[in-house]
């Protein structure tokens, strides 16, 4: 049985140090795949923009930056409060979003109860896999 952790949420896409924009996004964490996170932006509008990358870039920088090259991640603070700056890059172009840190924290604590790190490989069942073929 998969487990699936998703949390809708609202992020800004900071357009200039003064101007953002309100961008609706849903974060998924599923245990099928369990080293990735995804999330989805423009969820409400006909054609959503899928972004997926390591669960552990996002833990990691919740807390410092990390990442490189289409994905980085670091804490900030925007009027007083802690927040998760994501700069995505792709053909399409580049986006800096802004997420609450306390409500992707919140997430990320549910998808560590989900699937603790370090069991990862378990859930893919690779050593199952692995043993069939080895057993042959």
């Amino acid at each position: 049985m998969h487990i699936v952790v998703e949390r809708e949420l609202e992020l800004r896409l900071i357009l200039s140090p003064e101007r953002s924009v309100p961008v609706p996004a849903r974060l998924g964490y599923r245990s099928d795949d369990p080293y990735a996170v995804h999330i989805t932006f423009h969820i409400n509008s006909p054609v959503p923009v899928h972004w997926t990358f390591a669960r552990d870039v996002l833990i990691e920088g919740v807390f410092r930056p990390c990442g490189h090259g289409d994905v980085r991640v670091w804490p900030s603070k925007a009027d007083g409060r802690s927040v998760v700056l994501m700069a995505l890059a792709s053909p399409d172009g580049d986006a800096l979003l802004e997420a609450p840190a306390s409500q992707v924290s919140a997430w990320l604590e549910r998808t560590l109860r989900a699937v603790p790190p370090g069991s990862e490989g378990g859930q893919l069942g690779l050593d199952d896999g692995l043993a069939e073929l080895l057993a042959r």
